[in-house]
């Protein structure tokens, strides 16, 4: 028998099942530039940076894009060998993947957390279910 919050529990693990679904698989970041840009004295690594940094460089790209654009200079206008367009699709598509990872451990950890409160004979029960399923 299960107890009123044994059910909430089990009913928001199957909605982190649906949400981890909803992620998919992991995404395979395939880069257009080499990931090493020089901007402003400074070297980037796009691998070696969290998602805040890769904010802020995307903003200051974006900024230095439009501005060669106003200056009519945008089709020229070249960073470390590559069109700052290029730069920004990578960035996001960088920023996308970290924050996918984020969501990720997130919900492993709202799992966690959730079956920790299952009562104790839920638990008994789930791990008989899991073996009785493994033998059929």
């Amino acid at each position: 028998m299960t107890n009123n919050n044994d059910q909430r529990i089990l009913d928001m693990k199957k909605q982190i099942e649906v949400k981890k679904e909803k992620l998919g698989k992991n995404l395979r970041f395939t880069p257009i530039t080499n990931c090493s840009i020089e901007l402003d004295d400074k070297r980037y690594n796009l691998n070696a940076m969290t998602k805040d940094t890769l904010i802020h460089l995307a903003v200051k790209l974006h900024s230095y894009m439009e501005s060669a654009k106003t200056l009519g200079l945008g089709e020229q206008y070249v960073i470390s060998g590559y069109s700052p367009v290029d730069w920004v699709a990578d960035i996001k598509h960088k920023i996308d993947i970290l924050s996918k990872k984020d969501e990720e451990k997130s919900l492993k950890v709202m799992e966690e957390k959730l079956s920790k409160l299952l009562s104790e004979g839920k638990q008994v029960e789930l791990e008989i279910d899991a073996i009785a399923n493994f033998l059929k």
